[in-house]
């Protein structure tokens, strides 16, 4: 498990939460993917677009996996009756290389393959 790559991802969510485009972009690599069911895009200038678009919410970590640069981080949401989302993070070198939003916690870690001996303690 890697303390930086969970501290990535977190200032990562520091950021969106914060609407502070600059350090989005700062901890993101120059050629970052960013995907969900409705498809992907790549680029700064796509994250710039993305962060935009998103919804003045804060978004709440949950627990936390991790594995060989890949967090799955839980989204909680503000509205306790609503779904629980996550998102699957590539972190090398302390930038986010990639992020895809999953409905639920079960997809992420289905597509990342990882498993509850990756969840961060």
């Amino acid at each position: 498990m890697s303390t930086s790559e969970i501290a990535t991802v977190l200032a990562w969510y520091d950021a969106l939460n914060e609407r502070d485009l600059d350090t989005l972009v700062a901890l993101s690599s120059d050629d970052i993917e960013l995907g969900d069911t409705d498809g992907a895009s790549q680029g700064h200038t796509a994250l710039r677009r993305w962060a935009q678009q998103q919804p003045a919410i804060k978004v709440e970590t949950g627990r936390m996996y991790v594995h060989d640069g890949v967090v799955v981080a839980e989204e909680l949401p503000a509205d306790p009756g609503a779904v629980v989302t996550a998102s699957a993070f590539r972190v090398v070198h302390d930038h986010v290389t990639a992020v895809f939003h999953h409905g639920d916690l079960a997809s992420a870690l289905a597509a990342t393959e990882l498993t509850e001996k990756d969840l961060k303690s």
